[in-house]
């Protein structure tokens, strides 16, 4: 994206009347604004909720919308010229190895959040996320920053950011950079094989300086948003090398490094390199838009990312409508880091009773105190100790980790209970007749509230 404001957009114009592909000349605001050959023009003023794409090639006039109406997950290479009159907004922070550029006061605090969650492309306005606060979302991803963020974001600022975090929201920042070589996103800025190392890095700089722009400080998580690509060896290779920078750059300027991907490509891709060395990011947000509001994946193993370190984005873009406001979002259900508040909002009432072991199942009793007319998704996940295999330079060891050995999800009606039956996967039951008997941790989890058993299972005499 080019944006010009009163200051600079003499000398811009004139490069862009230079070019012989100029095609005409709009007065704007007292200035003369050279439009390429065929492109747009949209004088925003006119149209007060239209996105400002910079994925494409069109001449925006204004100040872009609080209440713009943008397609969920729109990604691509800024190719837009954005002539905004407004006010010059402040220089972003710049990343460095002490990072402080934030004052103390407007920085948020990490927080791992448990519940639905979802994204949109351009961070709705306040009055957007006060309308929705009767929705059953309490987390959303903004993005923060990045050559291929194809939304323009007039909202998100410091204040809008403080705003929400005081409001009981949780944000997952996101930042869409360079892309994998065989993205499916063909106007997307790809990501060289020969710089991956240094362009991960300069993008993780670049992510940070967003960050602290928005008044998220350091501890907390960035996400990187690698959208869906062909997974060859060269591409795959390239796409490693160019996250295992941004994961170290991150960690060297204080936060932690998420990434957002496609759960058969770049997601499939990390999941192998576990065991191996590799500089792992700390959070997984997978996009696997099967329906179910849990953090499973085919992809990847119980034990991986397993302590509140995923998220799932389960559905694509739609529009939802809560308080007459409608956003297009993705859905998500998150178990992992945020940018929250430490003062907690107080959990909805889970109750759980009556659990009990009848030959290799578990019945439990399971209550959800949400208000009628709301459903309350949850799961239920019966989890013991195993050896699992480690990749080792020279040959395979074994280490110990907790595994999932059973699993179901379930949807309640608000004040509504049942009784639940788990029964043990594949690899539950042959531990089973192994060992005669597992002690196990019964874990149910409903949206920000948790509670967990430990039950003894025993085969049949």
């Amino acid at each position: 994206m080019r944006l010009l404001r009163p200051a600079m957009a003499a000398a811009v114009v004139l490069a862009i009347c230079a070019t012989p592909a100029a095609a005409r000349t709009v007065d704007f605001d007292g200035q003369a604004v050279a439009v390429p050959h065929g492109w747009p023009v949209y004088r925003l003023a006119e149209h007060p909720r239209m996105c400002v794409r910079l994925d494409r090639r069109a001449v925006y006039l204004g100040t872009p919308g609080a209440g713009q109406r943008c397609p969920s997950h729109a990604v691509g290479r800024r190719r837009a010229i954005l002539v905004d009159p407004g006010p010059r907004a402040r220089p972003r922070a710049q990343a460095s190895a002490g990072v402080g550029a934030v004052p103390e006061s407007a920085q948020q605090s990490p927080q791992n959040f448990i519940g639905l969650g979802f994204d949109a492309c351009a961070a709705p306005s306040s009055r957007a996320m006060k309308s929705w606060a009767s929705s059953p979302y309490r987390a959303i991803g903004v993005y923060i920053g990045g050559i291929n963020r194809a939304c323009s974001q007039p909202n998100l600022t410091a204040a809008w950011v403080s705003e929400q975090i005081a409001a009981g929201w949780h944000l997952i920042p996101t930042y869409v950079g360079r892309q994998a070589p065989t993205s499916a996103c063909g106007s997307c800025a790809p990501l060289s094989a020969s710089k991956a190392t240094k362009q991960g890095t300069e993008d993780a700089n670049d992510a940070v300086a967003d960050a602290q722009a928005a008044g998220i400080g350091a501890g907390n998580p960035i996400y990187f948003d690698m959208e869906a690509y062909t997974r060859t060896a060269s591409a795959t290779n390239a796409t490693l090398t160019f996250l295992a920078a941004w994961t170290s750059r991150l960690h060297a300027l204080g936060y932690t490094s998420g990434v957002y991907s496609s759960s058969s490509s770049g997601i499939a891709d990390l999941a192998k390199q576990i065991g191996s060395g590799y500089l792992l990011p700390d959070d997984i947000w997978a996009a696997n838009w099967n329906g179910a509001k849990n953090t499973f994946d085919p992809y990847l193993p119980a034990s991986a990312w397993a302590f509140h370190q995923r998220i799932h984005q389960y559905r694509g873009g739609h529009n939802e409508s809560y308080g007459l406001v409608t956003i297009n979002i993705d859905n998500n259900y998150v178990d992992g880091a945020t940018v929250g508040t430490a003062t907690r909002r107080t959990p909805p009432p889970l109750t759980v009773k009556h659990v009990k072991p009848v030959v290799g199942t578990v019945r439990v009793w399971v209550r959800c105190g949400w208000p009628e007319g709301q459903t309350c998704p949850g799961q239920i996940v019966l989890r013991t100790h195993a050896k699992l295999p480690l990749r080792a330079r020279r040959g395979t060891s074994q280490r110990i980790a907790r595994v999932a050995v059973g699993h179901r999800t379930f949807a309640l009606a608000g004040g509504k209970s049942h009784t639940f039956r788990i029964a043990l996967n594949s690899l539950g039951q042959p531990l089973l007749r192994k060992r005669g008997f597992l002690k196990t941790q019964l874990l149910v989890a409903i949206p920000e509230a948790r509670a967990t058993r430990a039950v003894r299972l025993s085969r049949a005499r």
